[in-house]
């Protein structure tokens, strides 16, 4: 494998590079496009109970509803009478970017 041939690998592989960085913020911009359905309804928490279950917290308006979502079904298991604190999703492990990770194992 001659130097321009490695050249040539080295440089189709950074436009990949490029173009994954590129999509990975235009798909997070493109799930902010909602409008007003951010401000009505959020996911406060979510747990998972079994391989394919998980109990979900929900703030509709300034109500606050205890999800049970299994795979073709999701119940009401309770609605909360008081908010619980919103510190529920403060206290929640921040999920690093993809471009985060990438940049961290490039050493960037």
């Amino acid at each position: 494998m001659g130097l321009g041939e490695l050249a040539h690998v080295v440089l189709a592989l950074l436009f990949v590079l490029v173009l994954v960085v590129l999509l990975s913020r235009l798909a997070r911009r493109a799930r902010g496009l909602g409008g007003r359905g951010r401000e009505l309804l959020e996911v406060l928490a979510d747990v998972p109970l079994a391989q394919k279950e998980r109990a979900v917290l929900l703030r509709v308006g300034t109500t606050q509803v205890l999800l049970g979502v299994a795979p073709g079904q999701v119940t009401a298991l309770h609605v909360l009478p008081v908010p619980i604190a919103n510190a529920v999703a403060a206290e929640a492990p921040a999920v690093p970017s993809f471009q985060a990770l990438l940049k961290r194992s490039l050493g960037l």
